[in-house]
Order: C-alpha cells, then sequence, then structure tokens
C-alpha cells in the first residue's frame, strides 16, 4: 500500500496508526518456478545481513491470509529483531502454482529466511539464529519447516494451530466447492461487505477487521475479488494431521492459543504439550478466539515479547 494511512478508521487508537505507518519494505524471491512477495521491517535484504546480532524473525500468515495481518505487530518488535513476514504462494502479492503442497510451502519459508538474510551461513557461530512464528495454517507451516530445518532456527512459535489428539473428533474442513473460479464482486464496497473471518468469530477492533478487509482485496477484470487462490482455500488445510513434524520439530517450541479458540481445545493443548516436551512455553490469552492477534493484540504481543525475551537470554 502507496499511502500508509490508507485504509485506517479514523478513530483506530495510537498505537495502531503508528505501527502500520511504520516504515516497511516489500521484497520478492523466485521459489520453484514461483514469485513469493515479503515484508520486511528493515531497508534491505543486505542491511539484514550486516546486523547478525539482531536475531531474525519471520511471520508467517494464517489459510487464505496475506503478510499484512502482521503489519500491526511486526514493529512492536522491529527495534529487537530484523522483522520479515511472509505471503505463502497463492496468497497475498506471492504468485499462484498450479499445485500447492506443504513441501512447496516450506521451501518459500527456507528461501524468504536466506534472501532476507535472516540465515547468516557461515557466519560468527554465536550469532543468533532467527525465529519463526507462524498463526494456523501458518503454524503448521512452520512445523513443515521446522521438523527439517529446525537446527537452524533459534526457536518455533506456534499460534493457534490444531494438532489433535488421534482420540479427539476431528476438525470439520471446509465444503468442497464447486466454483470453476474466484468471486467477483462488481465494486469495492460489495467485496468489503463479503469478507469474514475463517473459522467465524466476534472481533471488536473493527479498525484491525476494516484493515485486513481493505488489504485482501484488489481490483481485477470485471470487478474486485480476494487476495488468495480459491484452489488454496478449497484445499484440505487440515487434512495431515503433523503429529510427526511436531514430535520431529527441531529447537525449541512455544505455543500461544486463545482462551475461546475454535479449533484448539483444551485436549490439543494437552496432546500438543505432550509431543513438544515439558520445557515448551503454553500461553493461553484470556478471551482470545482463534485469531487473537486480531481480537487481543496487546496481549499477543505481549505474550509473544516474554517467549523471545526469554530465549533471547538464554541462546542455544
Amino acid at each position: 500500500m502507496n499511502d500508509p494511512f490508507a485504509g485506517i478508521d479514523p478513530d483506530a487508537p495510537d498505537w495502531f496508526r503508528t505501527a502500520i505507518t511504520h516504515p516497511v519494505q516489500s521484497q520478492f524471491v523466485e521459489v520453484l518456478g514461483c514469485r513469493i512477495h515479503y515484508l520486511a521491517w528493515f531497508r534491505s535484504a543486505a542491511e539484514g545481513a550486516c546486523v547478525p546480532k539482531t536475531p531474525g524473525l519471520l511471520l508467517i500468515h494464517g489459510g487464505g491470509a496475506h503478510a499484512n495481518w502482521w503489519r500491526f505487530i511486526a514493529p512492536f518488535f522491529a527495534d529487537s529483531h530484523r522483522v520479515c513476514a511472509i505471503d505463502l504462494s497463492g496468497m497475498g502479492e506471492s504468485g499462484a502454482r498450479n499445485l500447492y503442497s506443504s513441501e512447496s510451502w516450506a521451501a518459500e519459508i527456507d528461501a524468504v529466511l536466506c534472501d532476507a538474510g535472516l540465515f547468516v551461513e557461515g557466519s560468527d557461530p554465536n550469532s543468533p539464529k532467527p525465529l519463526v512464528v507462524g498463526h494456523s495454517f501458518g503454524g503448521l507451516m512452520a512445523m513443515k519447516f521446522g521438523a527439517k530445518s529446525g537446527h537452524r532456527l533459534g526457536g518455533t512459535v506456534i499460534v493457534d494451530s490444531p494438532v489433535q489428539d488421534p482420540a479427539e473428533t476431528p476438525l470439520p474442513e471446509p465444503a468442497n466447492s464447486t466454483r470453476m473460479g474466484p468471486p467477483i464482486y462488481p465494486d469495492q464496497t460489495t467485496a468489503l461487505s463479503r469478507f469474514r473471518l475463517m473459522p467465524a468469530q466476534p472481533c471488536e477492533n473493527d479498525f484491525i477487521t476494516n484493515y485486513i478487509a481493505r488489504t485482501s482485496i484488489r481490483e481485477v477484470e470485471g470487478g474486485w475479488s480476494w487476495k488468495f487462490d480459491f484452489r488454496v482455500m478449497g484445499s484440505r488445510r487440515f487434512g495431515e494431521p503433523y503429529r510427526a513434524e511436531l514430535g520431529a520439530l527441531k529447537g525449541r517450541v512455544a505455543l500461544i492459543y486463545g482462551e475461546k479458540s475454535a479449533i484448539v481445545s483444551p485436549q490439543t493443548v494437552a496432546y500438543m504439550s505432550q509431543l513438544m516436551g515439558q520445557e515448551a512455553p503454553i500461553v493461553e490469552i484470556p478471551n482470545a478466539h482463534h485469531h487473537l492477534m486480531l481480537d487481543q493484540p496487546l496481549a499477543f504481543v505481549a505474550a509473544l515479547r516474554a517467549i523471545l525475551d526469554t530465549w533471547s537470554r538464554h541462546p542455544r
């Protein structure tokens, strides 16, 4: 967005306006034949590589979402970390693929970490390793990446991503769609009126949901549509259980979840804690639902800060 104030409600609080207007750069990297977009809260990847003592932090959005879901969260960490937020393929400003897979999404995470200079290969071994934070579907992709390459990370924070106990009733999958193409709405107002959180939840912070809605649509031939490939949303996003990935996740791991989450139950939390180990922090955000950075943003920032600060004082 060229105008940093575009899409900001006039009554939005000062902290939100300050965060949204924090300097940020758009970057692109080619990954397996697809152009991948990410936001960087520092001037360039070259700058990032020149500050190896400052840990990198990569933020990964949920299914059908995009990097702008982190625009009002990332600046809280920009003074202490080199922060980036990825648009996974098929979502946001990234390109589409003929076939999506957890393997290709994990490759995109790796590529952005390298392109942004968050991995400083061959550098001082005492330099801090980058951290990865993933919400919902993004948390599952963080597990996928961490199971293979977690030894290169300083830690992985999972945010309300469900890895269910096999004895638990499986989460319902999205209904199969017969749609042959993305929905196109006649005008911007109509498109904005169709924005919904999935799964549905209350959120009193209209200034946040309105901003997310405005950054989630684009003008296309014939009207306005969403910034995601409809085939991504129609896939079985939770079809893989990710139990093996969470159990094999290398390095430190933490879980943040919403007290009122529709997809992470107390049984799920207990099961994930068992897989993660006794040392893994488990943080519940009171009164938060699944999209906890929307309905309890400052509490989420505080929880994430506490985890990252503790890890920074006890590096591995």
